[in-house]
This record gives C-alpha cells, structure tokens and sequence, in this order.
C-alpha cells in the first residue's frame, strides 16, 4: 500500500492558513549581494573604527580561557552595546592595536590603563568615561573583587544609556 506524496503547499496559501491559526508567520532575510571586485580594501583610519563603537575593553596579554569566557558571559549579560565591545590587548606594556575612540573604556588593571592613557590623546580621555576594574584572575578568586566589578559594569551602563553631548 503506497501513500502518494504529499504535494507542496504555496507559500501564500501556508501564511493564509498560519494567519487563520494565529499564527505570525517570519520571514527570515536574505543578505544582499554584494559584487566582488578585485580593488584593493581600504584601510580602515581609527576615526573609521569608531563609528558604532561605545566602548572599549582593555585586557592584559595572558588571559586564559576561563578568564575570557567569564568577560564574555559578563559583558552579554549587560546587554548587546557591551557585549559588542571591541576588544584589545596589552602586549609589554603596549596596546596591540589602534585604539578606537569610544564613549566608554573599561580597563582590566592598572598595567593596562597605563598603556591606555599612553596611547589615547588627551581630549579623547576626558570625553570618555573610563573605567578600572580588577584583573580577572583576580575576579575569579576574589570575592570582593566580583562586587567592584559589577558595580562598574552597573556605571558604564548609566554612562552608557546617557545620551552624548
């Protein structure tokens, strides 16, 4: 005994009947396409960098594993604007990359927000709300060390959400 196949139903006959159901159907999109030439990618100035970027994190160079997934399920549970946050790295005292200009900065431990300050122009720094936290391996043992730490993740949010002047 064969059952015969069942035959595909039209798109707008299936959101007609979802509809009927209750029903919101979605629609998922489709990336547009963009045409692929062979010019050269222009190099991206820090100005470039900065836009859409409201903050920065700052890390010391011997993050471990544990420490960065700890520094990300901090920074999503504060919401999309710092789980987006760029991320940049001291290597000996130096920042590894160009550092975009952002309203806000949060600096894991003194070393860093050296390097920080070293790099950032001064009307940049007194724009922006910069905020020191302690190391994460510190973080992780210390109890003290956690409550300081989100009470500046609960500071850079205000700062944040503030609008700019």
């Amino acid at each position: 005994m064969t059952m015969p196949m069942r035959q595909p139903v039209a798109a707008n006959q299936r959101v007609r009947v979802l509809r009927a159901l209750g029903v919101t159907p979605w629609v998922q999109r489709v990336e547009r396409s963009v045409p692929v030439t062979d010019a050269v990618e222009p190099v991206l100035s820090t100005h470039d960098l900065a836009v859409g970027v409201a903050c920065v994190v700052v890390l010391p160079e011997g993050c471990s594993t544990r420490e960065l997934d700890l520094l990300g399920r901090l920074l999503n549970a504060c919401g999309t604007t710092l789980a987006r946050a760029a991320r940049v790295r001291v290597v000996g005292g130096q920042l590894t990359a160009d550092v975009p200009h952002a309203r806000a900065y949060l600096v894991f431990g003194e070393a860093q927000a050296h390097a920080l300050g070293r790099t950032l122009p001064a009307a940049v720094m007194h724009r922006a709300q910069i905020v020191l936290a302690d190391e994460l391996t510190l973080v992780l043992t210390a109890a003290d060390a956690k409550r300081r730490l989100w009470s500046a993740l609960r500071n850079l949010r205000r700062a944040l959400a503030a609008p700019e002047n």
